[in-house]
Order: C-alpha cells, then sequence, then structure tokens
C-alpha cells in the first residue's frame, strides 16, 4: 500500500475560500486547496468538510509511480477533467486497473450538463472491507466514451515516456533465454470502468442513438451530400430519414473519388477527409474507397477497450504480450495526395494504437517493421520466431480472422525446424528474410545463440500428436485465442480448435471497413453461437427487415434483393428478437444510411441495445432460378459432408462455389482443396450429400423436376487457395484482411474462379436424385 497526499495543483478561476474539516483552512486563489494537507485523508473527519482537499489512497497498483500520478493529475485538472470544486475525503480503493476520481463529483454542472466531475467515478469506489459489487461499481458510474478514450491514452503516452526512458538505461545481456521482460506501468486501464460505461450506453440506447445522430449531424451540417437532399441543418430522425435515401457503395462512390482527387471542400464531411480506406476486395472482386478519419480510431479504441474489458472479466490477463498475427498493408497516395490504405493499416499507424495495446495487455511480440513487412511470408516466419522468443510471456494468440491463424500454425508445422536452426545460431536464416529493415529489427532481439530455447522448442514439439494443442504447447502461459471466428471465417473454427488444445477461442468485434457494429460482451460462448451487442455511440443505425421470398429469373448469383422481400427500416431499438435484418449505417466518416450488405438476425437485447448474430452477406448467394442458398446454407452442406471425410482422416482445407448457368439447366459447382489424397468412392459419396445437404425449398423442388442439373464436386491440387491468396496480394490486398470468397461468378472474381478451374485434378456429379 502507498500513501500518497499530492501538493496542490493550480486550477484557474476558482472560488477564494476552503474550509477543511481536519483544521486546514486557506485561501483557493488559484489553487485546488491550499491547505497543504492539513487535512488526513486516512484518519475519519470530525464533520463533514466544506471543501475538502483531493486526496487518494493507492491500493493495488505498485507500478504506479507517484510522479505518474502527481503528473496525471496536473493534466487531468488542466483539461477539464476533474471537477474544481467537487473534492473527497473518503479513503478509497482502487480497482486492478489504475485509475481514479472524486467518488461524490457532481454530476451536472451548472448548465444541466453531464459535468466532467463525474467522467472519472466509474473508475473509483468508496474503500471498504468487501469486495466491490456489480451494483457498487454501477452506483459509480459516470465515466464518458469520449474520456475513455483521451485519458487512457494520455496515461499510455506518460507510462510509454517512462518506458523508453527506462530502456535507454538497461540492455538485454547476451546468451539469456528468453528476450529481458519489459514491465510497463498497467496505468491506462480500468475495465470495471469501461464496462460501467457500456452499461450506461445501453440501458436507454434510444438515448443514446437520438444523441449520436444529433452529434454526426450537427458536425456535418455544411456537408455538400447534406445540403444538396435539404436537410437544412435539421438533426432528428424524422427529418434525416425523410429527406436522406438509403445508399449503397455505387451511390457514395462518386463523391469518394472527389475527395481522393483532392476535393477539399466539405463534401461528405465538414472537415476534410484525411485519408482513405480500401476494403479488402474478396466479396465484390474489386477493392472499395472509404473515407476514414479520427472518428473511426476513436470508436477502434473504444471498442477494443469495451471487448477487452469483458475478456478480462472472463480470462484475467495480469501481465504479458500478445502474438498477434497482424500485417500492415501496402499504402499509396491519391491524385490529391491523400493516403490509401486498408483500415486495419489506418489504425496500426495511428499513434493511439501501440499505446492501447500496452494499456489492454495487447502489447505485441514483433518489432513494427515486421507488422509493416512488404512481404507477407516473411513477416509471418518473424512473427512465429518473436513469438517463441517471448514464449513463457504469451498470454493471447490473436489475429484479424481466423484464416490468418490456421495459416501461422500450417506454416509453423513446415518451418519450426528453420526457427529452431534460427534460435540456435543466434541470427536469421538468410533466405528465409531478406528484407533489411526486418532482419535488423529481429535480429535486435537475438543476441545470441540460445541451444537451451532452441531445445525447449524442440522438446514442446516433440510431444504433440497431429500438432493438436500446438498453441498451449509453444505458449503455456496463453490465456485464449482471439479472431474474427464468424462468417466466412467459421470453417476454420474447427482446424483453429485442434491447435488451441483446450483454449477457450474467442470471437473478436464485428465490424466492416466502413467502421464498427457491436463488442463480443459474452466471451465465453463459443464461436459458433457468438453474438455482437451494438454500441449505441459508435454510429447511428437502422435495420432493414428483410421477409424470404421465392427468387425469380434465370439469373446466378442474384443480386441483393432477389431472395428478400424488404420493408421500411427500423431504429436500433425497435428490432424484433428472432427477425432477419439488414444492417444500415450512419457513420463519423461520411457515410449515412449506408447499406453494409450484411445479413444479422436479432438473438436478444443487452439492456436495451440488440445482440446480434451474424449470419451472411446478401450479395453472396447461390442461385440459378427459384433457390436460394446462402453463404451460410453453403457452409452447412460443406461441413455435412466433411463428416463423411473424417472417418478417412481427411478435412476440408478450403471451399469456394460457383453458379454455373452457361448451360441448361444451371448447376451448382462447389470446389474443394483437401488436405491428402481422397478415395474416389468416398468423394462420390460427398458429392452425394453435398447436394442433398441444400434443403432450401426451391433448390429441392428445381433437383427433383430437373429444373437444376446435378451438383458437381472439383477437388483441386492441394495449394490451391494459397495461390488464391498470393492472387489477391498481388492486388494491393493486406492477408489480414483476406477471406476466402465463397461463392466466385464470371463478372466478380473472374481471376480466383480462373484459378480455381485451373487447379481440378478430380470431378464428380451427384446421383442423389437420379
Amino acid at each position: 500500500m502507498e500513501r500518497a497526499r499530492f501538493p496542490a495543483v493550480p486550477l484557474a478561476g476558482q472560488p477564494a475560500s476552503c474550509s477543511c474539516a481536519r483544521g486546514g483552512t486557506g485561501t483557493r486563489e488559484g489553487y485546488a486547496c491550499s491547505c497543504r494537507g492539513a487535512c488526513d485523508p486516512f484518519s475519519p473527519p470530525r464533520a463533514p468538510p466544506a471543501r475538502p482537499c483531493l486526496s487518494f489512497r493507492v491500493l493495488s497498483s505498485p507500478a504506479v509511480s507517484r510522479g505518474l500520478l502527481s503528473t496525471f493529475l496536473s493534466h487531468s485538472l488542466a483539461a477539464n477533467c476533474l471537477p474544481s470544486g467537487a473534492c473527497t475525503q473518503t479513503p478509497v480503493r482502487l480497482l486492478p486497473s489504475f485509475s481514479f476520481s472524486p467518488p461524490n463529483a457532481a454530476r451536472t454542472d451548472g448548465r444541466g450538463r453531464r459535468g466532467a466531475g463525474a467522467q472519472l467515478s466509474a473508475c473509483l469506489l468508496p474503500r471498504t472491507t468487501e469486495q466491490p459489487t456489480d451494483a457498487m461499481r454501477r452506483e459509480s458510474l459516470g465515466v464518458t466514451s469520449s474520456l475513455l478514450v483521451r485519458v487512457p491514452v494520455l496515461l499510455s503516452r506518460l507510462a510509454g515516456r517512462r518506458q523508453r526512458s527506462s530502456r535507454t538505461r538497461s540492455s538485454r545481456r547476451p546468451g539469456d533465454a528468453m528476450p529481458e521482460k519489459k514491465k510497463p506501468l498497467q496505468a491506462a486501464f480500468c475495465g470495471e470502468a469501461v464496462i460501467a460505461e457500456f452499461e450506461a450506453l445501453t440501458r436507454d440506447a434510444a438515448a443514446v442513438q437520438r444523441d449520436t445522430l444529433r452529434r454526426i449531424l450537427g458536425d456535418n451540417a455544411s456537408a455538400e451530400y447534406l445540403r444538396c437532399r435539404g436537410l437544412a441543418g435539421r438533426t432528428d430522425a424524422a427529418s434525416f430519414r425523410a429527406c436522406v435515401p438509403l445508399a449503397t457503395h455505387a451511390d457514395i462512390e462518386p463523391y469518394i473519388a472527389r475527395i481522393a482527387d483532392g476535393d477539399t471542400s466539405a463534401v461528405l464531411t465538414a472537415k476534410p477527409i484525411t485519408s482513405i480506406s480500401l476494403s479488402s476486395g474478396t466479396t465484390q472482386g474489386k477493392r472499395k474507397y472509404l473515407p476514414f478519419n479520427q472518428e473511426l480510431v476513436k470508436s477502434t479504441m473504444q471498442i477494443y477497450r469495451t471487448s477487452y474489458a469483458f475478456r478480462n472479466r472472463a480470462f484475467p490477463v495480469e501481465d504479458g504480450k500478445a502474438l498477434q498475427f497482424i500485417y500492415g498493408s501496402r499504402q499509396f497516395t491519391t491524385t490529391g495526395g491523400l493516403t490509401a490504405t486498408t483500415a486495419t493499416t489506418n489504425v496500426y499507424r495511428s499513434e493511439e494504437f501501440m499505446p492501447t495495446m500496452r494499456a489492454i495487455q495487447s502489447q505485441v511480440c514483433s518489432p513494427e517493421a515486421v507488422i509493416f513487412g512488404a512481404d507477407f511470408a516473411q513477416s509471418l516466419y518473424c512473427h512465429l520466431l518473436c513469438g517463441l522468443l517471448y514464449a513463457d510471456e504469451v498470454r493471447i494468440v490473436s489475429a484479424t480472422f481466423a484464416h490468418s491463424l490456421v495459416l501461422a500454425f500450417q506454416t509453423f508445422e513446415r518451418v519450426w525446424e528453420d526457427l529452431r536452426a534460427d534460435i540456435r545460431a543466434g541470427s536469421l536464416s538468410p533466405t528465409r528474410v531478406t528484407a533489411p529493415a526486418v532482419r535488423r529489427a529481429v535480429e535486435a532481439l537475438l543476441t545470441g545463440p540460445n541451444p537451451a530455447l532452441a531445445d525447449e522448442v524442440a522438446r514442446r514439439c516433440a510431444g504433440l500428436s497431429n500438432w493438436y494443442g500446438v498453441i498451449p504447447a509453444l505458449f503455456p502461459n496463453a490465456r485464449y485465442v482471439h479472431g474474427i471466428m464468424t462468417g466466412s471465417m467459421e470453417h476454420y473454427v474447427k482446424k483453429l480448435r485442434h491447435y488451441a488444445g483446450g483454449l477457450p477461442l474467442v470471437a473478436a468485434e464485428y465490424g466492416a471497413s466502413e467502421g464498427w457494429v457491436g463488442a463480443n460482451v459474452e466471451p465465453e460462448t463459443p464461436p459458433e453461437s457468438v453474438t455482437f451487442t451494438v454500441l449505441p455511440n459508435i454510429a447511428y443505425f437502422e435495420f432493414i427487415p428483410l421477409k424470404a421470398t421465392s427468387c425469380h429469373g434465370g439469373a446466378a448469383a442474384a443480386d441483393d434483393d432477389t431472395c428478400y422481400a424488404e420493408a421500411e427500416p427500423v431504429g436500433l431499438t425497435e428490432v424484433t428478437v428472432g427477425e432477419h435484418y439488414e444492417v444500415v449505417v450512419t457513420t463519423f466518416a461520411g457515410l449515412y444510411r449506408y447499406r453494409l450488405g450484411d445479413v444479422v438476425k436479432v438473438a436478444g437485447f443487452y439492456n436495451s441495445t440488440p445482440k446480434l448474430k451474424f449470419v451472411c452477406r446478401r450479395n453472396l448467394m447461390l442461385s440459378i432460378n427459384i433457390d436460394k442458398n446462402s453463404e451460410q446454407d453453403l457452409q452447412l452442406a460443406v461441413d455435412s459432408a466433411a463428416k463423411i471425410l473424417a472417418a478417412e482422416k481427411l478435412e476440408v482445407v478450403d471451399y469456394s462455389s460457383h453458379a454455373e448457368v452457361s448451360r441448361d439447366p444451371g448447376h451448382y459447382v462447389v470446389f474443394w482443396e483437401l488436405n491428402a489424397d481422397g478415395n474416389d468412392d468416398v468423394l462420390q459419396s460427398c458429392c452425394d450429400e453435398l447436394d442433398r445437404a441444400f434443403t432450401d425449398p426451391g433448390y429441392v423442388g428445381s433437383r427433383k423436376t430437373s429444373g437444376i442439373g446435378p451438383l458437381e464436386l472439383r477437388v483441386l491440387q492441394r495449394g490451391t487457395f494459397q495461390k488464391v491468396l498470393r492472387h489477391y496480394l498481388s492486388l494491393g490486398a493486406p492477408v489480414s484482411q483476406f477471406k476466402s470468397p465463397r461463392c466466385v461468378g464470371r463478372s466478380n472474381n473472374s481471376g480466383v474462379l480462373q484459378i480455381l478451374s485451373a487447379n481440378v485434378v478430380k470431378v464428380f456429379f451427384s446421383a442423389a436424385y437420379d
């Protein structure tokens, strides 16, 4: 326990008197309290103080120095983060991550607005002999989302300066088995405060949504896109919906093109867009340009903190590192001078990213040169090597997508002996890693030969059977594996669970290149059943009710409206449990009533905000005539047929599909890549099962009447989907955003269809309806 009383801090314009219950009196001319510590916060006061001095008692973060706290207090007061006249003498107990504020701060200012004094109060509870209860946490509510972004970043920067200065005074000793462990000051994160803020935001989500829309429209009232639609400065939902139509990317693309070409006027937002985000291009076959600004960075940090707070409550992480398989993408400059790259790279390059990762115990193992390396294979190899160097410190293993995690450990199976050799020699393989910047960054961690660690890696690998449980074997202190595991990523969950052994798989947040939607606040739920709770202050949300209907016409790969009848959009809190909707967002980055194209199902509510289950992308649909089978239907069919393979110790490495309509009748084509050669009889049975597993009434009826031909299973040469990956990388897409296309057509992904068709080694036609 550290008993700390801090000196008074200058404040402008304070009242001129102060009376303290412990007998300390003095003027308050420009100071929080000039009794200079005459009142003792560690003894009960004789009477309630009129204006008690600011006193804090640090109980649970010994790593936080008095200097850091004092500096933070000074910054907070200067920035109006703490109340000018409301202080406390109540001894306090701090939650496991350091943060503090007066619990009795006034909740409103003179105009009735929520004051800054309430903004920190959720971080601190009155000191009692009992553990804090959920009720106590909720009673101490008062954090605002803007503060949760601003204050932790400030603290992280202060802690980061201390860390950088300490690094100049110490260095690793050559020959250490592991890199010297640095203990960052964990002063930036209060998980219970973040959860308390989330509780407040979701308690009256409708009110938060109204306020969010007012802020978006008020801040951008001068934007051309809104002015031309006659909104005339109005910020209410009714006017907004009446004036501004629903939009797709095609509607917004001309405006984004003008911005990319250098138009600095208020096109989509009042403030100029400073950079462009690029989508992965795996859905439509081409990459979309999207506006990106600092508001999206803020919402990203908020959703990272929210998800981590709930994860850390379920799977506590006290100290350590995160082995993150993340990759920056190439960037270029548009005609107008804007930087264009992926949304994830924009976030990784932001000044908030690294401090936030340190604050939420997710400091990466790999140097930045590895993350932003130009060659994916070299970066992946170095990620694995850095993870082994910090093996006993790794607490979290993560990637943006589950595919990246599976790919990483499939690669480890092939290169682990090379990694072990590099560790033993204390230098990088000259053939595996050639990029000078990457070599320098990683070799700084390899300070010399380390045969002890190399032997330990070999021992851990030798104890594995078919690489089951390789993640906990290599990283014995890891608490969970984390990444996006829904939608097209769900196929990789089985293989990832094999690598993870008994480690929990935790699904990451729900978002898109356009912005974020929801957080996983129930991290113990299996990925197959996970839901995402919408954060009502990161965007304004609408939902288009979808009712299934028959598909008509002979077009393959149905367009957006082929298989659903739509109703008028409803608000966030107006959705119905059990119903399907398409998500519509209005963001702080200039997207207004923008259709994401995602189909979700409402699984329930958290307080008053909905919990969503991702179903599929609307425009990824297999259809020949009146049939309709979604991405999810395809996955279920593949999973059903793969059960036949399991008896032969075979598995589907990856898959895709195509609606073949070049001849009549049209039919479905399913592409499979297997981990080994399969018996023809087994594969014929799989083909039949695939055909039977599509249970859509339109498909079944069409198959029985020969309106749709027999399903075709095309087995691919091993490594085909690696060629597909390299194809996307050649187009500039980063591996961290890569999603295997589940439905390819001649118009959208023709290059992928050519790769798949050129690598077919066996073909089977279904006899299920013969």
